[in-house]
């Protein structure tokens, strides 16, 4: 079994009195280094995480501070024998911070050795176990639930703190955080699709979707990374404009999401070009989509190994890049498609891929605006005894433009229920005076709109026999914890119209 030895980067330490802002020269100049150790007469006395510095920074002066007042003291010491996965899990448990902003691997004489993040534990575990077993899923499944929770705390933090009037320079930094938070957020749920994909779990959800409309999504995603990135980036489509195909698209755009990060991350100067091509043929639609950079020069054999999964990265690519476009060639092959990359004549790469899709009735703008409007607008009660993940929750569905009221318990819920102006109910189970199931039973006993709002339940205990229970009980679906933003969205878009239906059909009840 792979020790912390084979994963830790070696990198000099920086001293405590090291001034912040030769520690901000490095990080610009090695985009790689996710954290830092911090050493004083030898031994290990602190770590700086990357983002967190670099959010620190944007405050006027901080460069002239030393590192001994930025770092994150006392570091985690764990000893570079031990076993990479059991550290993984233990951490997961006791400390997912310290995955995030990073530990300190020492020797056996307990002299500082090296630093790791949860980055290179992720990657160990995608390129180094075997994907199939039990120990291998557990691994990266505890690591990205364990993890995923206080990022979205952070980000519902973040949120509340956006209320107020800050001044510039902590707003700059509220924003900093934020875009890392949600860097991490996209690596870990990469990783744990990636490894559902190596265990052939991938799910293809195919839907009717205009492609025009797919590749709109995709230029205003990336638009201003680019221009961050200092390059410009051309997204075009060819073909007509009212095509409509029977599309994943959230993996469409995930695909062109990993080939162009691929694209910014090793283009430092020129064009990056998007492009989707659609050829209708006999019920089918062809599509070829590429991705062309012209500012880097690629080493021999870096491309063939570009969606190699079993591989360790590539020197120059990013693990998130990396774990990307490995993903990215599962999906697509997930699709019946190929990709393939090739190097341009003089600088760049172009990266495609050829699928066939089946042909949608085109689809009219009111049902394109009917469906932008899903799961927004609503008005939602969040019931849970956790102050935390009420914020949570209430954060999320303030994303998805819905307003919220919240309760602490069951019978808190089935009071504010009583007046019927809620469009949806998040209800959490184990709560105390009342659990979420009783609640649900009281609600489903008052009359009028009151008594037919939709319940969503938010639990962590959502095997089949209890979610049986709750849907017994009167609750729709079941969003698990941690609560991933899109499923959540799902929820909201099922209870709206599930709801919508309801008043439908009190209606038509009502008339006769």
């Amino acid at each position: 079994m792979h020790t912390l030895a084979h994963l830790i980067d070696r990198r000099a330490p920086v001293a405590a009195d090291c001034a912040c802002e030769t520690v901000l020269e490095l990080l610009i100049r090695e985009p790689s280094i996710l954290a830092l150790a911090v050493v004083d007469h030898g031994m290990p006395v602190g770590v700086i995480s990357r983002e967190t510095f670099l959010a620190r920074m944007e405050v006027p002066g901080a460069g002239d501070l030393t590192a001994r007042s930025v770092m994150s003291a006392p570091p985690t010491v764990v000893p570079e024998s031990a076993i990479a996965a059991e550290v993984a899990a233990d951490l997961a448990r006791t400390a997912p911070e310290t995955l995030l902003g990073g530990f300190i691997a020492v020797d056996e004489d307990g002299a500082y050795a090296g630093v790791c993040t949860a980055v290179a534990l992720l990657g160990a575990a995608q390129s180094q176990a075997q994907p199939t077993t039990a120990a291998a899923g557990g691994l990266i499944e505890r690591i990205t639930a364990e993890t995923r929770e206080p990022v979205l705390n952070t980000l519902a933090a973040i949120e509340r703190m956006r209320r107020f009037r800050l001044p510039d320079d902590a707003m700059a930094c509220l924003e900093t955080i934020s875009e890392a938070s949600h860097g991490v957020l996209d690596l870990l749920e990469t990783a744990a699709e990636l490894h559902r994909a190596q265990a052939s779990e991938l799910r293809i959800e195919a839907e009717p979707r205009r492609l025009q409309d797919l590749m709109d999504e995709v230029e205003a995603r990336w638009r201003q990374r680019a221009e961050v990135a200092g390059l410009t980036l051309l997204v075009s489509y060819d073909g007509d404009p009212d095509c409509a195909a029977l599309a994943d698209s959230p993996r469409l755009i995930q695909v062109f999401d990993a080939l162009i990060g691929h694209a910014l991350a090793n283009a430092r100067t020129g064009v990056v070009e998007a492009s989707l091509k659609t050829q209708p043929a006999g019920g089918r639609i062809a599509v070829h989509g590429r991705v062309r950079d012209n500012g880097a020069l690629y080493e021999a054999g870096y491309l063939a190994r570009l969606f190699d999964d079993t591989a360790p990265p590539a020197p120059r690519a990013a693990l998130g890049v990396a774990l990307g476009l490995a993903l990215a060639g599962h999906s697509i092959n997930a699709m019946g498609g190929r990709m393939s990359a090739e190097p341009n004549t003089g600088a760049g790469a172009t990266i495609a891929f050829d699928i066939d899709l089946g042909a949608a009735e085109a689809i009219s703008e009111e049902a394109i605006h009917a469906e932008a409007q899903s799961g927004r607008s609503a008005h939602v009660l969040v019931v849970d005894d956790n102050a935390t993940n009420r914020m949570v929750v209430e954060a999320l569905c303030e994303m998805f433009d819905c307003s919220t009221e919240s309760v602490a318990d069951g019978v808190e819920a089935v009071e504010a229920a009583r007046a019927g102006r809620f469009d949806v109910i998040l209800m959490d189970i184990k709560m105390p005076r009342m659990d979420g199931v009783a609640a649900t039973r009281e609600i489903r006993k008052l009359k009028g709109p009151a008594g037919r709002a939709p319940i969503v339940a938010l639990t962590a205990n959502a095997d089949p026999d209890e979610a049986r229970e709750y849907m017994a009980a009167g609750m729709l679906c079941v969003v698990e914890k941690p609560i991933k933003p899109e499923r959540l969205l799902e929820a909201l878009d099922m209870a709206l119209a599930a709801k919508a239906e309801s008043d439908k059909a009190e209606a038509g009840r009502a008339a006769a």
